[in-house]
This record gives structure tokens, C-alpha cells and sequence, in this order.
């Protein structure tokens, strides 16, 4: 498993060298899946309350042109 919701912690555990990609995408099955987060096409990560989710800046993809995602 990439990443593993933790709410005990209320945080995620991520693999060392997981690819942004498949961590947003594990990511958004946590959320939306197990948390019961709405899913709104194209607002990115949505938290179970609605608002939403701001990843930390080194994984915020590149919007300059082509996506790193």
C-alpha cells in the first residue's frame, strides 16, 4: 500500500520514492472512498467536510506547461 490513513494521527504515512502521481491517487481513494469525501470533477482533492485538500508545496505539481503528474 502507497499511503495509509492513520486517524488515530489524523496523517498519512507515505512510502519513501512513491511517484506523486499514484500518491494523489491513493490519496483521493482514501478520501473519497473510505472517508466519504465528495467528488467534484476537476477541484483535485476534496476533504470528507468539503473543503479543499492543499497538498504541501513539494507536492504541488507543475502547472507551467506540461504536468508532472
Amino acid at each position: 500500500m502507497i499511503a495509509i490513513w492513520d486517524p488515530d494521527e489524523v496523517e498519512i504515512l507515505v512510502d519513501r520514492g512513491t511517484h506523486p502521481h499514484d500518491l494523489i491517487r491513493e490519496l483521493h481513494a482514501i478520501l473519497a472512498v473510505d472517508l466519504g469525501a465528495p467528488v467534484i470533477p476537476g477541484a483535485g482533492l476534496t476533504c470528507f467536510c468539503g473543503e479543499p485538500v492543499e497538498l504541501p508545496f513539494a507536492l504541488t505539481p507543475v502547472t507551467t506547461g506540461v504536468s508532472t503528474l
